[in-house]
């Protein structure tokens, strides 16, 4: 990486950041995955909270990747809106931003054909938010881990609360269950994961290994159960899919049966999901030895298939189950947590706040009127 405090990297198959006194970063993608990024005229953006960053993943005019960062203190979760992937959410560590898009349709900014500006910035507090989404009615919501409830913006508060399971009977800042996934369906919230049906502070911890539950929003009863640390539901094709993150397992629900039905096993402690076209991307994370990703099933399937747990995205064709293509992080990164796609975009960038390019970068809206007739 030519710049790791803020920018861009443009490299050929291996991007590669080195910084003073840190263990070097690289971004090694597989020798297909710009390829597949260029058939499916779409970019992905992934976060991780261990380093503050979001990445911006798309294609220079050459073919060759384009990688683009910058930093946001314990990014999270992502959200696209608009027909044009124009407006994008993020959460970090007490704040939600929104981000426009300062690109007209056709135009380009040194190469780049979106140029997300961060327009608005709700201040939460460390609400530890995770999954975010946007509602039929255009409305942001998130999922509040720390209350265990769904919420949205408030003007005035730090959150307004808008629903939350039945097996937690309060709203109190004790991270009981660990809420943390949403799906969507027909743009309304449909099913939500959390660790456990702890009601108690942090009980989630004690039930790492089969205390796993989705929760259907609509109806408040529990649809799957037995899971292990489940992350990231999303409706794909009128299926519900997620991250059995505590076993590697990406797969589907039978939300009739209640089961959980295994795809593809990913050598890494799952977390971020996203689909195009065909294909699942996935967020891999390396477990931490100590705390809460160890001792899980993960370690035990990763010696059953010989395999070292990676950090990266990795492609997954729905057809077949098979990982087709990969984007591996090594060095100073270990861990992810959210990654989306931005159909129709092929460059993107972001400004961020660490620089004067933020100062310079200036847009001019429709003219409006004084007195408006």
């Amino acid at each position: 990486m030519n710049d790791v405090k803020e920018g861009q990297v443009e490299e050929t198959a291996e991007a590669v950041a080195e910084a003073p006194a840190e263990p070097a970063l690289k971004l090694v993608p597989s020798r297909q995955f710009p390829n597949w990024l260029g058939d499916q005229r779409a970019s992905l953006a992934f976060t991780t909270y261990q380093a503050g960053k979001v990445f911006f993943i798309g294609l220079q005019a050459d073919g060759r990747l384009s990688i683009h960062e910058r930093s946001f203190p314990r990014c999270m979760g992502m959200c696209v809106a608009g027909p044009r992937s124009e407006t994008l959410w993020l959460s970090s560590l007490y704040q939600l931003w929104r981000f426009e898009n300062a690109i007209e349709p056709g135009d380009v900014y040194e190469g780049y054909d979106r140029l997300y500006v961060p327009q608005l910035a709700y201040t939460t507090g460390d609400i530890d938010i995770h999954d975010i989404t946007v509602d039929s009615n255009s409305r942001v919501v998130f999922v509040n881990t720390l209350f265990g409830c769904l919420s949205t913006v408030s003007e005035t508060h730090s959150f307004t609360p808008l629903w939350k399971p039945d097996f937690v009977t309060k709203l109190a800042a004790e991270d009981r269950c660990h809420l943390n996934g949403l799906a969507t369906e027909g743009a309304k919230p449909r099913y939500v994961t959390a660790i456990s049906q702890s009601n108690i502070t942090d009980g989630w911890r004690d039930r790492r290994h089969d205390g796993g539950v989705v929760v259907d929003v609509a109806t408040n009863e529990i649809v799957v159960s037995g899971l292990s640390m489940p992350h990231s539901p999303r409706m794909h094709d009128g299926r519900l899919w997620l991250l059995n993150s505590g076993t590697g397992y990406f797969g589907s629900v039978d939300v009739e049966t209640g089961e959980f039905e295994p795809l593809t096993f990913c050598p890494g402690y799952l977390r971020g999901l996203v689909f195009v076209d065909h294909f699942a991307v996935v967020g891999l994370s390396k477990p931490r030895r100590d705390g809460n990703f160890s001792g899980l099933a993960l370690d035990d399937n990763l010696v059953k298939f010989d395999a070292e747990a990676r950090c990266g995205l990795m492609v997954i064709d729905l057809k077949t189950g098979d990982i087709v293509h990969w984007l591996r992080i090594e060095g100073l990164i270990t861990e992810l947590y959210d990654v989306v796609a931005l159909p129709g975009v092929i460059r993107p960038m972001a400004l961020g706040l660490r620089t004067d390019e933020i100062r310079r970068t200036l847009s001019v809206d429709e003219e409006g009127t004084l007195f408006p007739h």
